[in-house]
């Protein structure tokens, strides 16, 4: 009897696995500017795999910015947590993949998103629920778009983290100038003012996202602002 080995796939085989997914074509801008800080997330810094998915201590990575979740698939599919066989029927009725995550379909997918404003504050609950159960070593992470900001929901998770010192919780921001009303340049000074630790680097720069990721943040919850290129 034969078996044959699993491939592993990298970095480098992402735009070829986020190829197979089409019909979405109008959130392509918004899944690809996601596409490194999330690679480096689960191959670096995220502790959790295909094997942990219902560990109680595992790291929690709730997606909030959910539409165009293309690179959050190819991602998954190369670390191993869905077959990359799922990929190719992307949108169809019979799918697990949908043009939103649905946290009772996909193995790894945490939260059910789409309705933007909603993952930072969920993540906060989530992280406070961790800390209640006792589970001192599980870190929480949301990703976030710059756009999801002018939501009041979002405003109010903020204030709250930085004010009881929610250690364990780490939120992304990709910063691709969407925002309405938000001032170019002024997210990290925003949560630094609610008590935040923050650091803002190039989205797409591997080791400065890594740097960024894993810096120490003491007593105080810690964002991460990823600049990409403009979505417009």
């Amino acid at each position: 009897m034969t078996t044959t080995a699993r491939r592993t796939y990298g970095y480098s085989d992402l735009p070829r696995l986020m190829s197979v997914m089409t019909g979405d074509e109008k959130h392509g801008s918004a899944a690809t500017s996601t596409l490194d800080v999330l690679w480096v997330l689960y191959d670096r810094v995220l502790r959790v795999g295909p094997g942990s998915v219902d560990d109680p201590g595992r790291d929690r990575f709730l997606l909030s910015k959910g539409h165009g979740p293309m690179a959050y698939y190819a991602v998954l599919a190369a670390k191993g947590f869905v077959p990359v066989e799922w990929l190719s029927g992307f949108g169809e009725f019979t799918s697990r993949l949908g043009h939103h995550p649905d946290r009772v379909l996909v193995p790894g997918v945490e939260i059910g998103s789409g309705s933007l404003g909603h993952g930072l504050p969920l993540a906060v609950g989530t992280a406070l629920g961790l800390g209640a159960r006792g589970l001192d070593e599980a870190a929480v992470w949301t990703l976030v778009g710059d756009a999801e900001l002018d939501e009041g929901s979002n405003h109010e998770a903020i204030a709250f983290a930085g004010a009881i010192g929610l250690e364990r919780l780490h939120t992304v921001v990709i910063d691709n100038l969407s925002a309405t009303y938000g001032r170019a340049g002024g997210i990290a000074a925003r949560f630094e003012a609610a008590g935040w630790s923050t650091a803002t680097v190039d989205g797409r720069d591997h080791a400065a996202l890594y740097e960024a990721f894993t810096a120490a943040h003491a007593g105080r919850p810690h964002v991460v602002v990823a600049r990409v290129e403009p979505k417009f």
